[in-house]
């Protein structure tokens, strides 16, 4: 069977850089399924795309299906002869399979023998497969708005101007979108606008580069990484490079040529990130540091053509940040004029939740449950209750409101210009760390405090109301929420009940629905995120089963069980104890009342059930003092010499023993066994 490459090019006015990525590996996806549900072989599929293009290029694609044996199935034999003539059935079948009657089959199911027929279908050739595969994978792509244009009611993201459909040399004939197959793509916009025709589905990256576009986007991402930081040591700078900002611009351009502009020095004096923010967002811009980390009064910019006169792109580049920044200046000093406190009645008429009230609402409360954690954690109570009071006030500032990326960044800088103590303006910013997995915590304890406040409070209001986060819907991102009081609590090693931080954020709420029930459920939904912690740890998950089957409120304290379980399950004895616990488990289980009696010295009669009640009494009076220092590690390291006793105990000796007391005396010594590991984790579960 022979084979060929298959390139698809859909050209198109320019797509939301946002978008490019999802259609791109969209379309390649869906043709791909579309040939494997066709059963046709292929190679690879790639996936390429530029503003202007979405591209597939399927390799080594076979030209037709295989052949298939097919068979029918038609009246059972005894229904198909009678007196050894074929019946209206059989000659029926026989004729809607276009042959005559000794030319079918018998054939044999576990149900009986049938009438049948077996004949060879040949495949069809990929060619007249294509068009309705090509169609299918177009009508699935993520498309985010769709728009017509002109007088056609055909819809998609963008008006389609091209297509190009090509197996090997020859154009697959199909039409798409409004447009007619050919072997016709076109180059850059300005550099290369005339029609290039493709002699072949494998000439395609090679004439687009020909003709100034990088189709593949790795590569054109790539190359603008490689000239950002060529431009930037070229001045002696550092470039930041924003990886979202690298795919946005990545989105924006075929043929990427980086230039540097500046802007005036004075307006350095407007926070960095401020400047950086308008950059990003209006201009799509790369910042440049110097050597000690400070913002330079310069810029990159990828241009999407190779000006002969570069000098004028980037004179127009900086006559268009030049009123961005003054913009930015201007928010600066117009929100400096007011204090961050006196903005707090600004809060009254923002609403937090419909049900929960606005974010006065929410400071008040954030300021009596910020108060009651800095007190437990050793931090300063008044500092913790002012920081929650100033929190959300930036968010009502002109600086936030046009770049909201900056909130408590901007809260800082302006509890600072107000004179509010350090600790106090660091919590600001503070506050809404970790933002995302592997970031920093709040160092300052009442930056702790706030963070932690501020999450419990959205967390125990939202579930309150009955809004808690099903499938992928979490729009108050109460996971993210979840995770990183976890990661408070345990990176700072605040050892706080978390039981107990939950009932005082219920009390700060006065009108919640129900709070029958919401403490354990929120506690129960925070705690069911230490899986998600766990396997960023790259920890076994049967661990962290192991240690959420006992019950432990302290974050800190799971995260220490959830470690030394770890460092125990790696040992060589790990695997026969926590096969011993799973089976004393399901013995003591199948019991009908529990065994909490004490073990009977006089009733241990066996030697190996006496050496074990001696090996338990001496790794109790160990491991007993280690647990109440949660040492926990150290206290299994101390228990895996149980597993020789252990094990002569089960190979030596009858658990259910005929003798009533002997039997019971048995379950007990089993049940001090067990009772000593729970006092970690139920390594049982380790068995699963």
């Amino acid at each position: 069977m022979a084979s060929n490459t298959l390139l698809v090019e859909l050209g198109v006015e320019e797509l939301p850089p946002g978008a490019i990525d999802a259609l791109a590996d969209g379309f390649a996806q869906g043709i791909a399924e579309g040939l494997r549900d066709a059963e046709v072989t292929f190679g690879e599929a790639r996936a390429y795309a530029t503003p202007r293009r979405l591209a597939v290029q399927i390799t080594q694609l076979a030209d037709k299906q295989p052949d298939r044996e097919i068979e029918r199935r038609g009246p059972a034999l005894a229904a198909a002869f009678k007196n050894g003539e074929p019946t209206k059935a059989a000659i029926g079948f026989a004729r809607s399979c276009g042959v005559e009657i000794d030319q079918l089959v018998h054939l044999e199911t576990d149900k009986g023998t049938w009438l049948g027929y077996r004949f060879e279908q040949a495949g069809e050739t990929v060619t007249a497969l294509l068009p309705e595969i090509i169609s299918r994978a177009a009508e699935g792509l993520p498309v985010p708005k769709n728009m017509r244009w002109g007088a056609s009611r055909i819809e998609f993201s963008r008006p389609t101007h091209w297509l190009v459909v090509l197996y090997g040399t020859e154009v697959v004939e199909t039409s798409l979108l409004g447009l007619e197959s050919g072997r016709d793509t076109r180059g850059h916009r300005f550099h290369a606008p005339a029609s290039i025709a493709l002699a072949h589905a494998d000439d395609y990256l090679e004439a687009l580069e020909g003709a100034h576009v990088i189709a593949d986007r790795q590569r054109r991402r790539e190359r603008i990484r490689e000239q950002v930081l060529a431009e930037a040591e070229a001045q002696d700078a550092t470039a930041v490079i924003d990886e979202a900002l690298l795919d946005e611009v990545s989105g924006l351009v075929e043929w990427p040529v980086a230039l540097s502009g500046s802007f005036d020095e004075r307006f350095l004096e407007v926070p960095s990130e401020c400047l950086i923010s308008s950059m990003k967002a209006n201009q799509k811009y790369f910042h440049l540091l110097d050597a000690e980390g400070r913002l330079k009064p310069a810029f990159i910019t990828i241009a999407n053509i190779d000006s002969r006169d570069p000098r004028q792109v980037i004179e127009g580049n900086e006559r268009v940040i030049r009123p961005r920044l003054a913009d930015a200046a201007f928010f600066y000093e117009t929100d400096r004029k007011h204090s961050l406190a006196s903005r707090r009645d600004n809060l009254t008429g923002v609403v937090f939740q419909q049900q929960l009230g606005t974010l006065a609402d929410k400071a008040r409360r954030c300021e009596a449950l910020a108060r009651h954690v800095a007190e437990r954690i050793g931090g300063d109570g008044d500092h913790a209750g002012r920081a929650a009071r100033l929190a959300k006030c930036d968010l009502v500032t002109e600086m936030v409101l046009e770049f909201p990326e900056l909130q408590g960044i901007m809260g800082c800088y302006y509890a600072r210009h107000d004179g509010e103590p350090e600790e106090v303006a660091q919590a600001l910013y503070e506050q809404y760390l970790p933002r995302f997995a592997g970031d920093a915590i709040p160092r300052s304890r009442t930056g702790q405090a706030l963070a932690l406040a501020d999450r419990l409070d959205t967390l125990v209001g939202i579930f309150g109301i009955g809004q808690r986060p099903s499938g992928t819907k979490d729009p108050f991102a109460l996971r993210r929420a979840a995770i990183g009081v976890l990661n408070i609590l345990i990176k700072a090693e605040l050892d706080l009940d978390l039981r107990a931080l939950l009932e005082q954020a219920v009390a700060q709420h006065v009108e919640l629905p129900r709070t029958d029930g919401l403490v354990g459920e929120v506690l129960d939904y925070m705690l069911d995120r230490f899986r998600a912690w766990t396997q960023e740890e790259d920890i076994a998950v049967e661990v962290y089963l192991a240690v959420r089957s006992r019950p432990v409120t302290r974050p800190l304290d799971f995260a220490r069980r959830v470690r030394a379980v770890h460092a125990f399950s790696g040992r060589e004895e790990a695997s026969a104890l926590s096969a011993a616990n799973k089976r004393v488990s399901n013995i003591l289980t199948k019991q009908a009342a529990d065994v909490t009696s004490a073990v009977r010295q006089e009733l241990l009669r066996e030697p190996a059930e006496k050496a074990l009640h001696e090996a338990l009494k001496a790794r109790r009076e160990i491991a007993t003092p280690l647990f109440a220092q949660a040492r926990y590690a150290e206290a299994l390291d101390a228990l895996t010499t149980l597993r020789a006793p252990v094990d002569t105990f089960f190979d030596q000796v009858m658990v259910m023993a005929d003798d009533d007391a002997v039997r019971h005396n048995r379950l007990a010594l089993l049940a001090d066994l067990h009772g000593l590991f729970l006092e970690v984790a139920d390594i049982a579960e380790l068995q699963q």
